[in-house]
């Protein structure tokens, strides 16, 4: 199984999504990152089964009812590590530098 870890930006928008969601919908916000997390555990196992987008990086799709959310990671097959770097909304408009 490879490492898993997030990476600041990860983490950031984490937070930023949660804290959306917290104001709309309290309920939902834990229910969501749950899932958001649960999804990106599989990563450990399986971490070819994103698409990949350039480089070395790769997109893990997270469904969550009509929409869902977008993991930017990168696998280091070397070290067996998966890197996130990203979490997005799938409506919002792509990943920023």
């Amino acid at each position: 199984m490879a490492s898993l870890a997030y990476d600041e930006r990860a983490l950031a928008d984490l937070e930023r999504l949660a804290e959306f969601l917290r104001e709309g919908d309290p309920a939902s916000a834990e229910t969501t990152f749950d899932l958001i997390e649960e999804a990106v555990d599989v990563l450990a196992a399986h971490p070819m089964i994103g698409r990949r987008v350039f480089g070395q990086l790769r997109e893990l799709i997270v469904s969550r009812g009509r929409t869902g959310y977008v993991a930017l990671y990168e696998y280091q097959a070397s070290a067996d590590r998966v890197i996130v770097r990203a979490i997005r909304h799938q409506r919002e408009a792509g990943f920023e530098d």
